[in-house]
């Protein structure tokens, strides 16, 4: 199972992108929208919030507690349905108990259970 260098150059740029480089820059850009759609606009909002910086400052206090509340209530709550959506789509995971019932009812092979293990090794190394 040994992925070329290329796909997992991708792999590795979609994770630094959509999980760190992206949250920055669309939190900025979001802000900055905010600042100029909304409080700008209103009299009462833009006599508050003058400044960009303060602004700034007031929405993070505000957003990353709102943000900590609601990512808490999605892992109570809703990341148990996507990890068993996700496992029952893996392939991986389903090779791994069918390989494992095999094991257990006798049918797997000393040459597939060495080869599994082997398997299981490098994921443990990180090698996959």
């Amino acid at each position: 199972m040994d992925t070329p260098w290329l796909r997992r150059r991708w792999l590795d740029f979609r994770f630094g992108h959509s999980l760190y480089l992206i949250f920055g820059i669309s939190l900025a850009n979001f802000v900055l929208i905010f600042h100029r759609l909304l409080i700008e606009r209103i009299d009462f909002l833009s006599g508050i919030f003058e400044n960009l910086w303060f602004f700034t400052i007031v929405f993070i206090i505000i957003y990353i507690p709102v943000s900590v509340i609601v990512g808490a209530w999605h892992r109570k709550t809703q990341l148990k349905v996507e990890s068993t959506q996700t496992m029952n789509q893996n392939p991986v995971m389903a090779k791994m108990v069918r390989n494992l019932l095999d094991v257990i009812d006798g049918k797997a092979t000393k040459e597939e259970i060495e080869q599994f293990r082997k398997f299981l090794l490098r994921i443990e190394n990180g090698n996959s």
